[in-house]
């Protein structure tokens, strides 16, 4: 009977995660759908549009640098639901607000929010379901995907005016409300070590692993955010393709990274994480040149590299375990990932001026160099640092 119960409890757990992870991934996708429908409402220039981004990446940042001390001083249900609150304020100001400064603070809200919980949820896994934890957190990230995916496609068909917008974050205020309530009465654990490990960041900022990865990630994030948040007004600002020809084509590279994270996760595995990462880093590099390249007539190619760069973030950030030792792997991962954010939000800082001055599909040359650049630093990293030899398992399991 007990372990029925148990067995219950987590059928709870993973339908409340589950919604919450198919929710976020569907809001995390909104800026890029409605980007011209902000434009045309709000009459804001190019470089107004690209500080939506630019802020919803600083509240990336400033959640990720908070939360990560938050979720080890307090229990971790508590601080999960404060940030699921959070959340939904700024859902509510997309809902009930009608001006360009409220839409930045509920950008700054929602995309902060969303990374805590992603990092929370993925903390909380191992220990809600220890036998399986790597096929659930891959199971939840193919929902924040399919969350992702259906919304380009799906609502990117519908994203013609503010009406539908706030329509759209209404139902997903409503689904995480839903999310709230499932997870409120679950009796989370909670994940404390036995004692405290004094961490010292000074051994992480000396790591020669350390500016290597920052480049890695920080490139890798301009180039799969980039399409994220400005390929729909690439393809109809730059290419001349119409608004619903543009949408599908965002759906299939997002659709790509989502179905391949499970299509691939066993070749991951037999691989190994560094000829996993070169074969599909240098597959998507050359897949997204020719993309860009070639202008409309290859802008299925562009799509196409979903596919290639559905495992490089989660074996990316599993990597980093083999060059850092068990005692500051968490520590060195989450200051990698914050100044790495640093990147993105530069990148939406210049890249809408870049875009006034030279146009749309000039500027997309941005990405296709930052792609570039990401697989020329990953092949110096592996040539030139070593694995650390106090790293934990190596284990190929997709996060």
């Amino acid at each position: 009977m007990r372990n029925q119960l148990r067995s219950y409890t987590k059928y709870i757990a993973f339908i409340g995660f589950g919604l919450c992870m198919v929710i976020l991934g569907a809001s995390d996708s909104m800026r890029g759908i409605f980007s011209l429908v902000f434009q045309q409402h709000f009459e804001l220039s190019t470089t107004q549009l690209s500080l939506i981004v630019t802020v919803s990446y600083l509240g990336n940042l400033i959640f990720l640098l908070c939360g990560g001390n938050l979720l080890d001083r307090f229990n971790k249900k508590k601080v999960f639901l404060m940030t699921l609150g959070i959340w939904l304020v700024g859902a509510l100001l997309f809902v009930g607000g009608d001006s360009y400064i409220l839409l930045l603070v509920g950008m700054f809200l929602c995309m902060g929010a969303s990374t805590l919980m992603n990092t929370t949820i993925n903390i909380l896994v191992p220990v809600i379901f220890a036998a399986s934890p790597g096929l659930i957190v891959n199971i939840l990230f193919f929902i924040q995907g399919i969350g992702t995916s259906g919304a380009q496609n799906i609502v990117g068909r519908v994203a013609v005016d503010i009406v539908n917008w706030k329509m759209v974050n209404g139902v997903l205020l409503g689904g995480a409300l839903i999310g709230m309530l499932i997870l409120w009465f679950f009796n989370m654990p909670d994940v404390k070590g036995k004692e405290k490990v004094a961490i010292s960041y000074r051994r992480i900022l000396q790591n020669p692993a350390f500016v290597y990865c920052i480049l890695i990630f920080g490139f890798y994030f301009i180039a799969e955010h980039g399409i994220l948040n400005w390929f729909l007004l690439y393809g109809i600002q730059g290419l001349g393709l119409e608004h619903d020809e543009a949408a599908v084509l965002l759906s299939i590279f997002f659709g790509g990274i989502t179905v391949g994270r499970l299509i691939f996760a066993p070749v991951v595995q037999k691989l190994g994480i560094e000829k996993s990462i070169l074969i599909f880093g240098s597959i998507g590099t050359l897949l997204y040149t020719v993309g860009i390249a070639g202008g409309s007539s290859t802008a299925i190619v562009l799509s196409v590299a979903g596919l290639a760069f559905s495992i490089l973030y989660p074996t990316l950030v599993l990597m980093i375990q083999n060059y850092y030792p068990k005692d500051c792997i968490a520590s060195a991962t989450g200051m990698i990932l914050c100044v790495a954010t640093l990147f993105d939000i530069g990148f939406n800082l210049v890249f809408g001026k870049v875009v006034d001055e030279i146009g749309m599909r000039a500027a997309f040359y941005i990405l296709l160099v930052s792609m570039v650049l990401f697989f020329v630093c990953l092949i110096f990293f592996y040539k030139r640092v070593e694995e650390n030899v106090e790293s934990t398992d190596k284990s190929t399991s997709l996060i």
